[in-house]
């Protein structure tokens, strides 16, 4: 009987239990077991924000670190956390079936986005979310948030913050989604509600095992998400959002860059059908967004402002 493979995943509530669906998808194509392996990043025990930090990427490189190591076979990202950029010696081996995209409030006492009475308290660690929130409602008062998702909530329940905003896939993968109170109308991050799982490159054994969990479709959109965000050279304080959403035999896109403060803002928007040219469809999205002076609205690197 071959061995079980070593999933590398963080430690957090939301992360292992993402990483144990994994597993269990893994087992039950394969027939292998599959045993977790935690692995504790300096975004898990830094409380600071995460672009002070070197942004999301920061959670990717402790587990990166121990799969080179050989402390684990594989690895389980949120895709929307991990860096554009390839990274040597490990690549994609899979992208499963996307959960939901959509941001969501989570407020008190069951208030909506367009219902929060003026100048209320919304909590979130994301730019792109507080440039979404003050260009829909610019008399809130938004303030950053980091910690799991239960302490987040509890700062609702305590009354410190009247809401937050959390992604839906998160919440509804710990068995949270009664703390929903709205699903918002706006793009998300590029992949939000995918999960990408990492291997050795060159590793053949467990690239034929984590294929078995492959969903192309999942795939294609994310990767496209992922390439427009790359080539704007947009990093985790430049607010982005990108939504490719499969749509039958074509792809709905969005791509939007917004200023910080949520009062200027440029979108591009495509339907894409048949073989799609991932970096040729990229390439034109991004060249509009320029042409529509997303450089003047966000730090771009890369690009004049």
């Amino acid at each position: 009987m071959s061995a079980a493979l070593r999933l590398g995943t963080r430690a957090s509530l939301l992360a292992t239990t993402q990483s144990q669906h994994v597993a269990d998808a893994l087992a039950a194509a394969s027939g292998r077991e599959v045993e977790l392996v935690r692995i504790t990043s300096e975004g898990d025990v830094t409380s600071g924000p995460l672009a002070q930090m070197g942004g999301t990427g920061v959670f990717a490189t402790a587990l990166r670190d121990a799969l080179l190591r050989d402390e684990c076979d594989l690895l389980v990202h949120s895709m929307k956390d991990l860096p554009t950029a390839r990274f040597p010696g490990i690549v994609v081996g899979a992208v499963p079936v996307r959960a939901s995209q959509h941001d969501v409030l989570c407020a008190r006492d069951g208030l909506t986005l367009e219902t929060l009475p003026e100048g209320a308290r919304v909590g979130t660690g994301s730019p792109r979310r507080v440039a979404q929130l003050l260009q829909r409602r610019p008399d809130l008062i938004v303030g950053g948030i980091r910690g799991n998702v239960d302490s987040r909530l509890g700062r609702v329940a305590s009354g410190e913050f009247d809401a937050i905003v959390l992604a839906e896939a998160g919440l509804r993968r710990i068995g949270r989604e009664s703390a929903i109170t709205d699903v918002l109308p706006w793009p998300t991050s590029a992949a939000q509600g995918a999960l990408a799982v990492e291997i050795r490159e060159g590793d053949a054994a467990v690239a034929e095992v984590v294929a078995l969990i492959e969903d192309a479709e999942t795939a294609l959109a994310a990767t496209l998400e992922r390439a427009i965000l790359h080539r704007l050279e947009a990093g985790c304080a430049a607010p982005v959002a990108i939504d490719a959403v499969p749509s039958g035999d074509a792809v709905d896109l969005v791509a939007a860059v917004y200023s910080e403060d949520g009062r200027r803002s440029v979108t591009a928007e495509r339907r894409l059908t048949g073989d799609i040219d991932i970096a040729a469809a990229s390439s034109d999205v991004v060249a509009e967004l320029l042409a529509g002076g997303a450089a003047d609205l966000s730090d771009l690197a890369g690009y004049s402002r």
